[in-house]
């Protein structure tokens, strides 16, 4: 493996521990508001149940959206992954 593939697999793989470390601090923070929030809500006598409806529906799709991303970056690293494994592999000889 040349010393570029090297140096640029070791960037992916940073970059991958980087972005599942900040996904995952970033998602204990929303779990942590979203349990503030829907103890908010539910002590609000005064907020109608459609609203409290649509609270609990966007924070649904806001979890949706992030696990979408999550597997969409992870696929992306695969694919980052895999073309520089392919590079690692010995070239075959060619026939004069």
């Amino acid at each position: 493996m040349t010393d570029a593939k090297k140096m640029a697999k070791q960037m992916i793989d940073f970059y991958k521990t980087t972005f599942d470390n900040s996904f995952s601090a970033m998602m204990m923070l929303q779990e942590q508001m979203e349990r503030m929030s829907t103890m908010f809500w539910g002590q609000m006598t005064n907020l109608p149940d459609e609203s409290k409806k649509a609270l609990l529906e966007w924070t649904k799709n806001y979890k949706k959206g992030c696990e979408e991303f999550k597997k969409m970056m992870d696929d992306s690293f695969k694919k980052l992954e895999t073309y520089f494994a392919e590079g690692e592999k010995p070239e075959k000889a060619k026939a004069v």
